[in-house]
């Protein structure tokens, strides 16, 4: 029996014991990569960052032949930014049954994590990653050949859950100002279940103070800063935040679960982009009877597949139309 005494309890995730040590309690399993014989996708771990060990998984169908072009989509893992990984079996079936479904060939970003990794890495890793995506246009340097041969450039799509999402939105704000948007063409972000915070309670947080509370309390374990739960890294809205307008992209769609106690901040995201100014179509899309990432821990139910046919619907927007 552990007799470690416990300082904090992050529910569902990790337990911080009072010696220092961390016992993570979600999102450890893995699995590894290869054929998966339901979906027909293949993929493998590559390491796309050596002076950091950033991975990632790379996925492609197996009936893609080179030549052809696909289009290409980051993805972010969600976890509130302390667990999971691309290797975890609820996230990878999850990606298969995307490119599967969307024909897509999709790198999901193994970014480190809180606490041995504080903010803002998790950020400037996925950021790293799409430098590297990017070099491949360069012709220079170490470059994977599943990128080379098989991804459109012009084709590219952000997209992930919870903290997922949130990487992906902070990564479209910042390419705006960079020349890799010179180099490429993002056309869309999908952010499921987008983990949007902030201290004062909106929506269902009013009548459900208790939820409020829990979240409130993963993220300032997360990010200690005085800030609390309106630093801009969590909450898009308070001053100091980027302008929406500024996204990098043409087209957003926001997921979002009717029992989420996120949803009321992922709707309001989408409001405020609307009415930004920003020049693109965004589009709004809510389950109902779920919950918070639902359709990973519950791949196989109607709403699920609704769910990854209606990213993968946005996905394809980009793509020529077949002669």
């Amino acid at each position: 029996m552990d007799s470690k005494e416990v300082a904090l309890d992050l529910f569902p995730y990790l337990k911080v014991y009072k010696d220092g040590t961390l016992e993570r309690i979600a999102g450890v399993e893995v699995v590894s990569p290869g054929l998966d014989p339901e979906t027909n996708v293949l993929s493998k771990d590559i390491v796309i960052v050596p002076e950091t060990g950033v991975s990632a998984r790379i996925y492609r169908p197996t009936l893609a032949t080179e030549g052809q072009k696909l289009p290409l989509v980051v993805y972010f893992h969600g976890g509130a930014f302390c667990v999971a990984s691309p290797a975890f079996p609820n996230y990878h079936n999850s990606l298969n049954k995307l490119v599967a479904e969307a024909n897509v060939v999709a790198l999901s970003v193994d970014y480190r994590l809180v606490p041995e990794h504080p903010l803002p890495t998790a950020f400037e890793d996925s950021w790293a990653a799409l430098q590297w995506v990017a070099s491949h246009k360069d012709k220079e340097g170490n470059h994977e050949s599943w990128i080379k041969d098989y991804a459109e450039f012009e084709n590219v799509f952000l997209a992930g859950d919870s903290a997922g999402a949130t990487i992906a939105h902070h990564l479209a704000l910042r390419i705006k100002e960079s020349s890799l948007g010179q180099k490429l063409k993002i056309l869309g972000i999908g952010m499921i279940h987008p983990y949007f915070w902030g201290s004062n309670p909106i929506g269902s947080e009013l009548s459900n103070r208790a939820r409020k509370e829990l979240v409130d309390k993963w993220w300032l374990y997360v990010c200690p800063s005085d800030k609390g739960c309106d630093d801009p890294l969590i909450n898009p809205f308070v001053d100091g935040s980027p302008d929406l307008a500024g996204l990098a992209c043409d087209g957003i769609l926001v997921i979002v679960a009717e029992k989420d106690i996120l949803k009321d901040r992922g709707m309001l995201y989408y409001d405020e982009v609307v009415k930004s100014g920003w020049k693109g179509k965004a589009e709004i899309m809510e389950t109902e009877g779920e919950d918070h990432v639902f359709h990973i821990f519950n791949p196989d139910c109607d709403n699920a597949k609704s769910l990854i046919k209606r990213l993968a619907s946005f996905l394809n927007q980009g793509k020529a139309p077949a002669e």
